[in-house]
């Protein structure tokens, strides 16, 4: 029985692509890389696809944070400060559930990502619900933004 984990997403099994790992028996965070060389042009917003799905439990998430490194040396920041994959982003019919970095350049000058640099930590989080929760019976009817359409 699979609890949590990275699988890569079809349109990427046949590259060159790791499943993320924590570099140090204390990390909280999986690394993720980027799956394709991309070029961030300054004060613009870049989607870097990372080739990855995640699968948690229902009452799980996991948390996207910049790492450290790319903020401070290269100038970029997540647009959105933290992503948020739910759990039933995974297999999704819109677009696999493939993890998709999404970032902002404070640069005055392009920033170059190679595939296979680490972009972007992913921490499993437990959540808990309100009292009064009572959360719609939908299912997800796609990716990105996709829940409350």
């Amino acid at each position: 029985m699979k609890i949590r984990g990275f699988e890569i997403v079809s349109q990427y099994r046949h590259t060159q692509i790791k499943l993320p790992e924590r570099k140090t028996s204390l990390s909280a965070g999986y690394d993720l890389a980027a799956a394709e060389a991309m070029t961030i042009h300054p004060q613009t917003i870049t989607v870097i696809p990372t080739g990855l799905k995640v699968y948690m439990q229902p009452d799980e998430y996991l948390g996207i944070h910049i790492r450290s490194s790319l903020a401070i040396k290269k100038g970029l920041v997540l647009i959105n400060g933290q992503g948020i994959i739910d759990a039933d982003y995974y297999n999704n019919p819109d677009n696999e559930g493939h993890i998709l970095i999404a970032v902002f350049s404070h640069n005055e000058r392009p920033v170059e990502v190679a595939a296979g640099d680490r972009i972007a930590q992913g921490i499993f989080y437990k959540y808990l619900l309100a009292d009064t929760d009572h959360p719609g019976q939908g299912l997800r009817a796609g990716g990105i933004g996709s829940t409350g359409k």
